[in-house]
């Protein structure tokens, strides 16, 4: 009971806060532009988020969170429409609903496909923040119990599933962790305050910044990627009037819809997962469930409600960890964790006793935002079309001017613009030869959290490691590591040997 009653006092604290009418403008500019990043193939959120990072230093710190969470979630809704009506996903959670979204498309039922998708993202995303109040603050107030040792051995988790969950090589993303491990060295050292390769620049005393790495690396490197290889696709016409799922569309899609729900609340939870791994996960799970799984990839309204629902959800609960452990389970919420630090708060257990307007502003804001986004994607399908007309030639170039202007802007410093471009070029090369960028930013984050719980665990047992294997928690999570970088290399391995056996 107590539980009930302090998440509806949280509600109506939260509601008070974001009901205000400049926090309200605050949502719907982050939901909009969010829809409209989404709409627009190759940008995606950690692109977005980290160009519009540098607008929100002069807001207040409710009112910046607010808007940058709202063009997260709002990506999530706006990625189906590139999907559906061009083939080209808007960000990489919607990849999988080309698959059917386009087929349907061709078909003539476009409008089907974008309504269930607009309706599944929206009771998705709605059950999430349902499952986010419930359990943040127990987990919260657990996690007030935890110590060095215990923040090491979690973070030590989210390492590895960051590997064992990555799209490519174990040894790719291995590696790109380490080098973001490397950077997150740089600057003056936590505890004794000594320069650490530094090699005497000033700029670099206080560590290279999130903001300019993450613009340089997902923005930057982006716009570079889609200058190279300009999309073009089919448009296809959709009137207002045929948006509306027939009711056999319902029949095959709310189970759908729930089962991707389910697959994205969990799946957001957990490091390394969100609405990625969760849109292939959900669509797999229809494949192997289905009574006729050759429909699958032709055109099955169910093919577009699981994913869609899967990605919302995930956006939704992947703020649980971030909001009570402090930990970013993904890489858009390791730029947000960032943005978070610049305004003065500190995501994790204390932030629901020291900034419950925030933790709880917050959550109520998604409500508010989840409604927004329903409407805008609704009756707003025409005008998104028409955005998706623009020439990639026009639109990156500006995307490029609005990185090197926000870059300057937050600090008004020139060497942040050249640590972006280094960045950008570094993160393109990245992309060229197979390496990706999230495992970079995510152990970059961490990777303070990482050394600091390290070295404070050590200077509690007076530098013997046994302090990690005699607390429960944190000798579970060890073992969870173990276990899964065990099968990490395992899988590779068998990737090896399979590739072998192909070529004798």
């Amino acid at each position: 009971m107590d539980i009930i009653f302090n998440n509806i006092n949280g509600l109506i604290n939260g509601f008070s806060v974001v009901l205000q009418p400049t926090q309200l403008v605050f949502i719907f500019v982050g939901c909009f532009l969010g829809t409209l990043v989404g709409v627009l193939p190759g940008i995606g959120p950690v692109g977005a988020i980290s160009i519009l990072m540098p607008i929100t230093f002069q807001m207040s710190p409710t009112g910046a969170i607010v808007m940058l969470a709202g063009v997260y979630y709002g990506v999530m809704y706006g990625g189906s429409t590139a999907s559906i009506l061009v083939n080209v996903p808007g960000e990489a959670a919607s990849v999988v609903t080309c698959l059917d979204g386009y087929q349907m498309a061709r078909q003539g039922r476009a409008g089907p496909a974008l309504g269930i998708a607009a309706i599944g993202s929206f009771l998705a995303g709605t059950t999430g923040l349902i499952g986010l109040q419930l359990i943040a603050t127990p987990l919260a107030n657990v996690a007030l119990e935890f110590g060095p040792p215990e923040y090491f051995a979690i973070i030590l988790v989210g390492f590895t599933f960051i590997i064992y969950l990555t799209r490519g090589s174990v040894l790719k993303a291995g590696i790109m962790a380490c080098i973001g491990l490397i950077l997150s060295q740089i600057g003056l050292d936590p505890i004794t305050s000594e320069q650490r390769m530094t090699f005497g620049i000033l700029n670099l005393f206080e560590g290279i910044g999130v903001a300019p790495l993450a613009m340089g690396l997902f923005g930057v490197a982006e716009v570079f990627t889609n200058l190279e290889t300009l999309h073009k696709g089919e448009h296809i016409k959709v009137k207002i009037r045929a948006l509306i799922p027939s009711r056999w569309d319902w029949m095959r899609a709310r189970w759908a819809m729930l089962r991707g729900s389910l697959v994205g609340f969990f799946l957001g939870i957990l490091p390394g997962g969100g609405p990625v791994i969760s849109t292939f996960i959900a669509y797999g799970l229809e494949k192997r469930i289905a009574r006729n799984p050759e429909r699958l990839g032709k055109g099955a309204i169910e093919g577009v409600a699981a994913p869609e629902a899967a990605n919302n959800a995930a956006a939704s609960t992947s703020f649980i960890p971030l909001m009570t452990l402090g930990i970013p389970p993904n890489v858009v919420l390791a730029v947000l964790f960032g943005a978070f630090l610049i305004h003065g708060i500190t995501p994790g257990p204390l932030m629901l006793k020291e900034n419950p307007d925030m933790f709880w502003g917050i959550i109520c804001s998604m409500y508010v935002g989840n409604v927004m986004l329903l409407v805008l994607n609704l009756p707003l399908i025409p005008m998104w079309v028409q955005v998706l007309k623009i020439p990639g030639r026009i639109l990156y170039p500006l995307i490029l001017l609005f990185c090197v202007i926000g870059a300057y802007g937050i600090n008004n410093s020139v060497f942040d613009v050249y640590v972006m471009i280094v960045f950008g070029v570094a993160g393109y090369l990245f992309r060229k030869f197979g390496y990706e960028g999230a495992p970079l930013i995510l152990a970059f984050v961490l990777g303070p959290l990482f050394e600091v719980n390290l070295r404070r665990s050590l200077l509690m047992s007076g530098g013997s490691f046994a302090i990690f294997f005699t607390r429960p928690i944190a000798l579970g999570a060890i073992i969870i590591a173990a276990a899964l970088l065990f099968l990490s290399v395992y899988q590779m391995h068998r990737k090896r040997y399979a590739n072998r056996t192909r070529l004798f």
